[in-house]
């Protein structure tokens, strides 16, 4: 089977690529190695920002949409010390420009603008080879092959596609979180949700640079949390995450001696810890012009969390299919246009990644993370 465009990855900055080439009367395909859309957890919040995601989401014509699912008061934010001493209260006036929704509903608002049938579920690419004249055949785990006109690697941090163009590959970023749940904390856990307040707390423990404790107020009351920790991997790989007894009772001491209504979000957790490895490609992370393909997203430019991924993934997205909408029939001409604003734009992106991360991870990380937010307010 042949088909036009490719999409390898079935996450937003795929699905929105496929949906802004629908809106232009482009055919897509879009493969996803995953069984079905419910087939694992599509993570927490996410702030879609004004200048890149919200405008990928309009180039979309789906903004109306995007407000639809915004959980109203989650721009909110709260610095504490480890003793529950607030240093800084922001509240959610209404005025932001980075609305937070849940990414599991973003990413079912780009599928349902979809055709039916334009992903293909299941469907894991096990190889990739270049046919010549810019085509390239994919090979999936069931036997089956597809060749495309244009491949697109939407397929995150451990891309298939990324090996037809750079040799280049993740490396450990120096830093992980710990991600644990409290459920229904306004009924179940009242303290612990106060403390938390309406969107996001943040903790800096002063004795211990290296660690930062945030927590999201999620949709139902819930409260997702995450310990950043600045830790080698064999410090982690004393860690038996396959039991969740003994590493709830490992991270606890982490969160030794904080007040109860901050630690409870982890020795009280409705979920074993999940351990998430932070990954980052280059700062200058690019490559040269090979016919017929090209990536988006994490896949293009891996950067440790800062707030940035979802919104890039997006922008790439939208702006891929805008650029090859514009140059019909000259694919090379499309794709030269998209990475040439690709390549400055997800490089200063990953330098201020970089710098966030020294300001979180580093000494007098609360002072610090206040100063920027005051900066950003203004």
């Amino acid at each position: 089977m042949r088909t036009p465009v490719t999409i390898v990855g079935a996450g937003l900055g795929g699905l929105i690529l496929a949906r802004v080439l629908s809106r232009h009367g482009i055919p897509a395909t879009v493969h996803e190695a995953e069984a079905s859309p419910t087939a694992r957890a599509q993570g927490g919040m996410l702030d879609i920002h004004d200048h890149n995601g919200q405008r990928a989401l309009r180039a979309a014509g789906l903004i109306d949409e995007f407000r639809a699912i915004v959980l109203p008061g989650r721009e909110a934010m709260r610095v504490v010390e480890t003793d529950g001493t607030v240093l800084y209260d922001k509240a959610d006036d209404g005025t932001g420009g980075s609305p937070e929704a849940q990414r599991a509903a973003l990413r079912q608002l780009l599928l349902d603008s979809l055709p039916a049938g334009t992903v293909r579920w299941g469907h894991r690419v096990d190889g990739v080879r270049a046919l010549g004249e810019g085509r390239h055949e994919l090979t999936f785990a069931d036997g089956t092959t597809d060749v495309t006109d244009l491949l697109v690697g939407a397929d995150g941090a451990w891309s298939r596609v990324r090996p037809l163009l750079t040799d280049v590959t993740p490396e450990y970023a120096g830093n992980a979180s710990i991600e644990t749940f409290l459920f229904d904390a306004d009924n179940r856990h009242p303290g612990v949700s106060k403390a938390v307040g309406d969107g996001a707390l943040m903790v800096f423990d002063k004795s211990a640079s290296g660690k930062v404790f945030l927590v999201h107020r999620e949709s139902d009351g819930n409260l997702h949390a995450y310990l950043w920790l600045a830790r080698s991997l064999d410090w982690f790989g004393e860690i038996d995450f396959a039991d969740p007894a003994a590493a709830t009772a490992r991270i606890a001491r982490e969160v030794d001696g904080w007040a109860p209504k901050l630690a409870a979000v982890i020795t009280e957790s409705d979920t074993a810890p999940v351990y998430r490895r932070h990954y980052t490609l280059p700062v200058e992370h690019r490559w040269d012009r090979v016919p017929g393909v090209t990536l988006l997203g994490d896949a293009a430019h891996l950067q440790p969390p800062n707030g940035e991924g979802a919104n890039l993934a997006l922008q790439d997205g939208a702006e891929l299919g805008a650029a090859i909408a514009a140059h019909p029939g000259d694919i090379e001409a499309a794709l030269a246009e998209y990475e040439e604003a690709l390549f400055p734009r997800s490089a200063a992106s990953a330098a201020q990644g970089v710098a966030d991360n020294a300001i979180l991870l580093g000494d007098n990380a609360a002072l610090n993370l206040i100063n920027l937010a005051e900066r950003f307010a203004e």
